[in-house]
Parts: C-alpha cells; structure tokens; sequence
C-alpha cells in the first residue's frame, strides 16, 4: 500500500505555526514511507475564502521547503463530483432531502437546550416527507446510522468511541445545492485514496460523521491521527499575541526555514533528547504514533536559539540566498557590493536573526550618513587624525588587498604613531560603518573594498578637521 497523506487548508486568512505543523508532519510521514503529499485547498466557505489567502498559504509552504506531490485540488473545481456523490447516496438511501424550516430547527434545539439535552435533528424528514411543502427548497442530509457505535482507533489519542445516538443526520447538501465541509472532506479522501488522515484534535468530533459517511459509500476508511492544539507559553489557547502569526511573518522577521521546521516538529514530537535535526534526520526519525497526546507550548527563546544555531553552522550560501530578500526590504541590491558569502561568514557570529544581520550589514552596501555620537566622542579625536591620515596613504598605496596585508597595515600604522592595534582600529571602524561594532577590521576593511574604505576615511578626517576648529 502506497501511503497518501494530505493537507487541507481553507483558505480564509494566513498560513500560521499550527496549519504548518500539521503539514509538517504529513509531508515527514509521507516522505518517510515514500509515499504521496497530496495539498487540497477547501474552499467551500464562498464569503471568507480569498485567492490572497491561497496565495499565502503557497507561498508558505514553498518558503518552509514542503512540496507536494500532488494537487492544489480545489473543492470549488468538485461541485460537479459532490452533487454526482449525493445524487447516488439518494438513491441509495443514505441521503434524504429535508424540508423543516429553519425556525422548525430553531425551535427544536430551544426545546432541547431547556430539557438539558444535546441539540440534534430529530429525524423528522428521515423517512420521507409524502407530500413536501411548495416553495421550500430542501436541504440535503446524511441517513446516520440509528444505533451502534464508532469506534476511531486514533494513532495518537489511543481508541476513541462514539455512540450513533450522539450524532445527528447532519446536512450534507445546502439548499442552494452547495456541499457542506464534512461531505466535501469524505469524498476528497475517498477520491484521493487517502490513507492517513493527520490534522488537528479540533476536528476529532467530525472524524464518527465522516466515518460513517465512508462506510455508506463502500470507501476505505482511512487511518486517523488528530494533533493536539498548540498553547503559548501562558498555557492559553494560541492567539496572535502568543505568536501564531503567519508562517511568513517569521520569514520576515529573520527565521530560517529550516530552524521554524525543527522548532516544530520539537512541538509534541521529540526523540530522545537531540533538539536539532537535519531535514534528512526528520525523515528517517518521525512516526506520528510519537506524537504526545498533550498539547504542547511555544516558546520564542527557543526558536531564536535553533535560529542562532542554523545561522551559525548553516552553509554560507544557503544562508546568503535567505540573506538576500533581508538586504533587498532595505533597499540594497547585494550585487552591488562585496560577495555576500563572504558577509554571512563575517557576520553570522553576531546575529540571531537574518533581519539584525541584514540591518548590521549596510555599512557594506552604503557609506554612513552619520556617526554614532558616543562612538565618535569616544573614538574619533585629534590623537587618531595624524595616524587615519598615514594609514589612509598606505592603504591607498596597496598592490594586494587582502586581509592579511590590510592587517599588518593597520598593525605597522598603530605602531608607528604610538597607538595600541585597537586605538586605531576602533576609529577606523567609526568612520567606515558609523559605530564601534563589526567584524575585525581587516576583514571590514577587506570587504567594504579600497575605493569606500578610502573615501570612509576622508569623510572621517573631514568630520575632525571640522570638530576641531
């Protein structure tokens, strides 16, 4: 048997951290049995669902690196096949039309409530309705079966039974003919002989429904895994103040996919006591029957420190490629500047994020508009100006340039003129980025190039002769 698991969507706002976990873990499970990632897009939901939020969720999934095999099938392009569905269960006699009227069904479930009783259809329209009231279009719904149990014997949660008194004859088709989510949802799975159904335990009280759906229509019933939901750190029910934001937020805040993918596989999956793991190590390790039970919190200390880890031991170029997007939201265009593996490897031990190192790189790609006043009251003296102005001749005067050589230039300057390495290198760092933090000097030095490094130190010189008349 070829494993086939899916991820089904709706698109009415954002990819956000749980709808990326629960694809996460089908894409692992598929990809470690060789099987099928099959992506379907529910879009039912005519008024809230959006071609912005299709986008959104595309571009999520393609930015965390998780391709699908198959799809995006689109509910909306199926009616034709739904209404083919519900047309057979009719005839069947697993599917009726129903005439009650929604201030019928509004009374009923009052009735209900006030007898302290679990609001349900009672049946009325189950056995036909000899002679249906003109001017009503009829809903359509699922014949349940009267008694008896079912019985989900769910990968995670352990057995789980539901009686068939507890469930209704739910509504399959709306009055205007259009198919409802828990229909759609057991046609697509037949359909696409879906085998493993992962998703969140909110949808656990559907799985009895669509179980006996499938059952009605002769359908392999697929295997059930529901994931438990995801807290903040509080142990409150994920919200936008916890960070259950868009998958592409963290994007833009400076996260590498691959270390938002190991936070969340970490959110409920662990194995043993290794935090960090390769894509290829995810593949060979996860099985969703290791999956706790128990809900499980985020906690953003640690997504920063998996971020930190896959800056610092990451390749180079692959981090450049991210590096990329961060420079060009702040205009820069990386081509027009020094070879940005080379930054990645002067700044990845000084970033947490790809957004601070993209900010602490612009001194590469432009000159500084300023200083940094407690930097240049602490460095930029007269003391310094004799030595910036022997240095910035030698400098010019350089066959090679290199950081070897642009040291032992620096080096043979301080010296020279009395100074410490670092009394001049500290100045020479003020003038070249606008503060007092970068890489070493030579390497500085060697990245910004000969023509802005000379030219950085006209400017400072200019900034002292002005500071002391």
């Amino acid at each position: 048997m070829t494993i086939r698991t899916r991820f089904a969507p709706s698109p009415t706002g954002y990819l956000h951290i749980g709808g990326a976990r629960t694809a996460l873990f089908c894409w692992l499970y598929a990809r470690k049995h060789g099987g099928t990632f099959v992506l379907r897009i529910e879009d039912t939901d005519l008024e809230r669902s959006t071609a912005e939020s299709v986008n959104a969720i595309l571009e999520g999934m393609t930015w965390l690196g998780l391709d699908y095999d198959e799809g995006p099938f689109f509910q909306t392009k199926r009616f034709d096949r739904y209404r083919e569905v519900i047309a057979q269960m009719s005839s069947a006699g697993t599917a009726y039309p129903c005439y009650c009227s929604k201030e019928r069904l509004d009374e009923l479930r009052a009735g209900q409530m006030a007898r302290k009783e679990k609001p349900r259809y009672d049946g009325r329209c189950r056995a036909g309705v000899p002679h249906p009231p003109a001017g009503i279009r009829p809903v359509v719904r699922f014949k349940n079966p009267p008694d008896g149990a079912v019985v989900v014997e769910d990968v995670i949660r352990g057995r789980v039974v539901f009686n068939n008194t507890e469930l209704d004859d739910l509504i399959i088709a709306r009055a205007d003919g259009t198919p409802t989510y828990n229909f759609t949802v057991v046609v697509d799975d037949m359909d696409m002989n879906i085998t493993h159904v992962i998703r969140g335990d909110d949808h656990l009280n559907n799985t009895p429904r669509q179980m006996n759906m499938l059952a009605a229509l002769g359908a392999q019933v697929p295997v059930y895994a529901h994931v438990p939901m995801i807290l903040g750190a509080d142990g409150a029910r994920l919200s936008k103040r916890h960070g259950a934001v868009s998958v592409i937020r963290y994007r833009d805040e400076g996260y590498l996919p691959e270390a938002l993918i190991n936070y969340l596989v970490r959110l409920g999956w662990s194995h043993g006591d290794q935090e960090v793991f390769t894509i290829d190590e995810l593949v060979g390790l996860f099985d969703v029957k290791d999956v706790n039970s128990s809900a499980a919190a985020v906690n953003p200390e640690k997504l920063l420190w998996l971020n930190q880890h896959y800056i610092k031991s990451g390749d180079p170029a692959h981090i450049a490629h991210h590096l990329s997007y961060h420079l060009g939201k702040l205009g820069i265009d990386p081509t027009e500047g020094p070879d940005l593996v080379e930054v990645v490897k002067a700044q990845r031990e000084r970033a947490k994020t790809l957004a601070e190192m993209a900010n602490n790189s612009v001194f590469f790609y432009r000159e500084p508009q300023s200083y940094d006043p407690k930097a240049a009251a602490k460095h930029l003296t007269p003391v310094v100006a004799p030595a910036l102005r022997d240095l910035r001749a030698r400098l010019e005067r350089l066959s090679d340039w290199d950081t070897a050589t642009i040291h032992s230039t620096v080096a043979d300057t301080a010296r020279e003129h009395g100074l410490e390495f670092g009394k001049l290198a500290q100045p020479l760092r003020v003038v070249l980025t606008g503060g007092a933090v970068s890489p070493p000097i030579d390497v500085t030095l060697y990245l910004v190039g000969r023509g802005r490094s000379l030219s950085g130190l006209d400017a400072g010189l200019a900034f002292l002769d002005r500071a002391s008349c």
